[in-house]
């Protein structure tokens, strides 16, 4: 499958619990880091939930 490269760039401040529980779920722990997730329904639901806040890109 894809993987794809996560990056939180906007805080997640003021956001709701679902929100950052969202981010927990996916990795993401600090601002500016970056992990792999593989593309899937899954990841991707979460990633709609918190596209605002983060910067996707796919990896080969």
């Amino acid at each position: 499958m894809a993987k794809l490269r996560l990056t939180q760039i906007i805080s997640s401040n003021g956001e709701t619990k679902r929100q950052k529980e969202n981010l927990r779920c996916l990795g993401i722990r600090r601002m500016h880091k970056s992990v792999e997730v593989e593309k899937n329904p899954i990841t991707m639901g979460m990633i709609a939930k918190v596209a605002h806040l983060i910067k996707v890109e796919e990896i080969d």
